[in-house]
């Protein structure tokens, strides 16, 4: 039986997991192993990112993790002034640190949620979502966030997810989630594929590719890409009119 929306982890107890991770995911190539196609996914947003906005002066990385994605984002982008937002102190300290090492912009970090945390409308040229969407629950939950997003986008700016994600149809999304058992299972074995799709069921709530990119659309985004998609993982973006 699925757990129900209100029975998933609180934001606290999520907070709480990822406290304890920070090593893990301080690593470009492996500090998303539970993700397929994860370092191709980070290459592929940076650099749509950089060629959509070459110029980008203010960035914002949306659970930051360890700072991977603006990171990978400075090896195209040479500066820019980041505010990156995560449930944990410690990946944010983690990430000021590593970004700050080689940005002569400026960084913030901001603990907190991102629903919960004011931050200035048009404001952002490059917005970044890695591994943290899935988190959202019902649909107002989603389009409010999503609302959100475009508000504080600056105009031409965008914003790139990479994230797990579910399927439209039952049949679709038992074969997709098949490949993904045997991925985490070539990966790690069976104990491991066990232990990521329990903590998938207990803290995660994705939504499929389409919903998003429709959503992405509906709230105001003028233009709209998909760049991947591999088994239950996806990497797109939208672009803000001017």
């Amino acid at each position: 039986m699925k757990t129900p929306l209100n029975k998933k982890s609180s934001t606290n107890e999520i907070k709480t997991r990822f406290d304890n991770d920070v090593e893990r995911f301080s690593n470009l190539q492996t500090g998303q192993s539970a993700t397929v196609d994860a370092p191709l996914a980070m290459e592929l947003i940076t650099q749509a990112a950089y060629k959509s906005t070459p110029k980008a002066q203010k960035v914002l990385d949306i659970g930051c993790g360890a700072g991977n994605n603006t990171l990978k984002f400075l090896e195209y982008s040479p500066s820019f002034d980041s505010d990156l937002i995560d449930l944990s102190l410690p990946m944010l300290e983690k990430a000021k640190e590593r970004i700050s090492a080689i940005n002569t912009g400026k960084t913030r970090i901001i603990q907190g949620d991102f629903r919960e945390i004011e931050l200035p409308d048009n404001k952002y040229d490059v917005i970044f979502a890695a591994a943290v969407l899935h988190h959202l629950r019902d649909d107002q939950d989603w389009e409010k966030t999503f609302e959100k997003t475009y508000r504080i986008t600056a105009p031409g700016g965008s914003i790139w997810i990479t994230d797990l994600i579910s399927h439209e149809t039952e049949s679709v999304q038992s074969l997709m989630w098949e490949r993904y058992g045997e991925y985490l299972s070539s990966f790690g074995g069976e104990e491991y594929k066990e232990k990521v799709f329990n903590y998938i069921e207990k803290e995660d709530s994705p939504r499929p590719v389409t919903y998003q990119l429709d959503l992405l659309r509906k709230v105001g985004f003028k233009h709209i890409e998909l760049l991947h998609k591999n088994s239950c993982f996806a990497a797109f973006g939208a672009i803000k009119g001017r």
